[in-house]
């Protein structure tokens, strides 16, 4: 079967990457894809937002099914889109995507079917916002977000009140996020550990992936502001028994028997951001679709067929398919350009990548990578995600930083300190 996967980052890398080892595909398809994706998979120039042409791609080569990488086709409705036209397709539907591209209405969800939250409110009008912060502790830590789809970066830490009114400023007044900050949500801000789960749904049933936790900070020791993520590690200690026992009791069954009560079917990958404080889940946020870097640490320690998995999803058969998992550990450090997450230049050629890629145990996952006449130059602010996997977390660390002393391009930034925080456990 021939499969097509919509994106262009290292998630989408990494699909590609894992969808090419199935014995049941014969030619990968990415649009547009990347410099990395060129290298397991067949770019096409289409636009990720223009679905007629996409669709008619589809129909004309005769693709068996499409993978949607990204956010912003699922929550413009391209699984329905394609659903109208006879094709099949993985992912959510546009109703089920508003969990992510709707920070309100995911929070309306979770109050109505008790899933442990930080206590919030929703704002589309400046002067109501302001007033509500006044009814908050002038010098308690909060949270601002845009309620829309920002990139990964539409969510403003602050120290106190004052901070936290200059942000629903800058969202609302001054329209930093665009119109994904028209309306905004503050929140209380929780205190604890982070840990990414995904979870495959089908509709009716759920299995759990390795949990995973992301570095969303650019700089060491989770400093600096946040990003799209700086790299990430799995499985995470801190999911342990105890805490999955917690997740699946309070949040994903509370959430499954929420969607067939408001009727959103949700066929997917539902990505779930928890913070855990003293043993206690609450959810920070959902994604519709694979995190990244999430990704690019999970696929590579997943031993069944993904593409088994998902079509057995399409079917609402998850549970006829027993996932397994090697017992291995993965590292991924994202090497970043000069001045991620504000202004950076592009263009900048990238060396060692050969040799890297040549290391066992390792892959690089291209994130934000073009190519011409033969050499490969940066094209984002996260440019690669190397992995590396192990029988230890300690030897996929020294795996996968021994791959990262070989790449380089100008101005070329990493955190040092991926994974360490999993020693604490």
């Amino acid at each position: 079967m021939k499969i097509l996967v919509i994106g262009s980052g290292g998630r989408e890398h990494a699909l590609c990457w894992k969808i090419r080892q199935s014995s049941k595909v014969e030619k990968v398809y990415c649009a547009p894809g990347n410099a990395g994706t060129a290298l397991v998979a067949a770019n096409v120039a289409l636009m990720i937002d223009d679905f007629p042409s996409i669709a008619d791609f589809v129909e004309k080569e005769g693709i068996s099914l499409t993978v949607v990488g990204p956010e912003v086709p699922l929550s413009g409705g391209i699984v329905d889109y394609f659903r109208a036209r006879g094709l099949e397709i993985f992912g959510p539907d546009r109703k089920a995507a508003n969990l992510e591209s709707s920070k309100a209405f995911a929070k309306q969800i979770m109050k109505k079917y008790g899933v442990p939250t930080a206590s919030y409110g929703a704002f589309e009008d400046l002067g109501a916002a302001l007033a509500h912060l006044k009814t908050l502790p002038q010098d308690k830590p909060l949270v601002v977000k845009a309620d829309g789809l920002a990139a990964g970066k539409g969510v403003v830490i602050c120290r106190d009140r004052k901070e936290a009114e200059d942000a629903a400023r800058r969202m609302i007044a001054g329209k930093a996020f665009g119109s994904a900050g028209s309306k905004i949500v503050i929140e209380e801000f929780l205190e604890g550990e982070e840990v990414s789960v995904q979870i495959f749904l089908d509709g009716k049933s759920y299995s759990i992936m390795a949990p995973a936790q992301d570095h969303k900070r650019v700089f060491d020791s989770d400093e600096g502001p946040n990003t799209g993520g700086m790299g990430a590690y799995a499985p995470a200690p801190i999911f342990d028994d105890k805490l999955r026992e917690k997740t699946e009791n309070r949040i994903i069954k509370p959430l499954m028997d929420g969607f067939l009560k408001e009727g959103i079917d949700y066929k997917g990958v539902l990505y779930i951001g928890l913070m855990v404080d003293r043993g206690e889940p609450s959810v920070l946020e959902f994604n519709c679709r694979f995190g990244d870097p999430e990704t690019e640490v999970v696929l590579p320690l997943l031993e069944t067929d993904l593409v088994e998995i998902m079509l057995k999803i399409n079917q609402k058969q998850l549970d006829k398919i027993k996932l397994n998992w090697y017992n291995k550990n993965a590292v991924c450090v994202v090497l970043a350009s000069g001045g991620y997450p504000g202004n950076f230049e592009k263009g900048k050629e990238i060396g060692g990548l050969e040799a890297a890629s040549a290391l066992a145990d390792t892959v690089v996952f291209h994130s934000g990578t073009s190519a011409a006449n033969g050499k490969t130059f940066t094209a984002g602010g996260r440019v690669l995600s190397v992995t590396g996997t192990g029988s230890s977390l300690g030897e996929a660390i020294k795996t996968v930083y021994e791959a990262v002393a070989l790449i380089n391009f100008e101005k070329m930034h990493y955190r040092k300190d991926i994974a360490q925080k999993a020693f604490k456990k």
